[in-house]
């Protein structure tokens, strides 16, 4: 019995830590739907909407009946909450960081994702949520450690380096999509220069947004404890603001909505109801338990799961730049 509870301490202990290696599991796969559905010619206005109602559609029934008992007063500040959680957690911060796929590749954006914990940190300390501590030893080695992951954000976007891809398989899913893009990437093609620029840019921008979305979501996870209700609020926040942005882009062409039994579908429900139903619910889980800043220290290793999954399944090519950022950030 002492042996079995001892087992079921340490599980419970690294209950964070297992929440956010299934997150980023999701995030991988949610990553490889986006670059196929993207290839298929799917608007990124369109997906992101779609992707947001689907969510809303699966986890507002979950949050009305596991919740109805213990769910406070909703309050302005709660509303306030979780519109700015779908602004930049979901709707702007998807567009910005789907375009910035669309320009390079998952595994590109999966390593600038790799700048949240240093983008977090940072505008912790300008909101004044977090101390420097600068005498500390703890202190300059967050500085240190920020300095470095924007020294390899730029070394990523700027240096590539020979091509060093361990493995080479024969199957490459974007084959099985069609692609109506002049500029995308098919058969593992590297992006051009102006691409790599823009892409990081904006991939630097989306990572602006989760960071913003990670300390407004502690915020709300203090005001408002009920982690289904606050993703609820999110989802539907962003569906509506991911809906009125792609009518404003996709109003030309209707057929750019329809939705059959392909790609487009399946990554629109997989991103939905894992991606934001549930990814979002262990996020909120997690950041209420340990904070921001432990949810984004794990960016790096959705880096590696999408570097493995693009390589095998997309033709996606590693190069030395990728490597080299890949050690400095872990």
């Amino acid at each position: 019995m002492v042996y079995w509870a001892k087992i079921s301490n340490i599980l419970h202990g690294s209950k964070p830590t297992l929440l956010m290696i299934l997150v980023q599991i999701t995030l991988t796969i949610v990553n490889i739907g986006y670059k196929l559905a993207l290839n298929d010619g799917m608007p990124i206005s369109v997906l992101v909407a779609y992707r947001f109602m689907f969510g809303a559609a699966f986890i507002v029934p979950v949050a009305f009946f596991v919740e109805r008992k213990k769910r406070p007063k909703l309050t302005r500040r709660t509303i306030l909450y979780g519109f700015l959680c779908g602004l930049f957690g979901g709707a702007l911060g998807q567009n910005l960081y789907l375009k910035s796929l669309d320009l390079t590749s998952a595994t590109y954006i999966s390593a600038m994702t790799n700048l949240v914990p240093a983008m977090t940190f940072v505008i912790a300390i300008c909101l004044r949520l977090e101390r420097l501590e600068w005498n500390s030893l703890a202190g300059k080695t967050k500085v240190f450690g920020t300095l470095l992951g924007i020294a390899g954000a730029m070394l990523l976007t700027f240096y590539k380096g020979p091509q060093m891809t361990p493995w080479k398989t024969n199957i490459n899913l974007l084959q099985t999509t069609l692609s109506q893009h002049h500029h995308h990437l098919n058969k593992g093609q590297t992006p051009n220069s102006h691409n790599l620029v823009l892409g990081s840019l904006l991939g630097i921008a989306s990572c602006a947004c989760y960071s913003l979305w990670l300390i407004i979501q502690a915020k709300a996870a203090e005001h408002y404890p009920c982690p289904y209700s606050i993703t609820a609020m999110m989802t539907v926040w962003a569906s509506i603001q991911g809906v009125v942005f792609a009518l404003c882009t996709e109003h030309h062409d209707w057929s750019n909505w329809l939705l059959g039994w392909n790609i487009r579908l399946l990554t629109v429900v997989v991103a939905g109801i894992l991606g934001s139903g549930m990814m979002f619910t262990l996020i909120a889980w997690t950041v209420r338990m340990r904070g921001p800043l432990f949810v984004s220290i794990f960016n790096p290793l959705l880096l590696v799961m999408v570097a493995i999954a693009g390589s095998l399944f997309l033709q996606e090519k590693l190069h030395l730049g990728m490597y080299i950022f890949s050690m400095k950030t872990l």
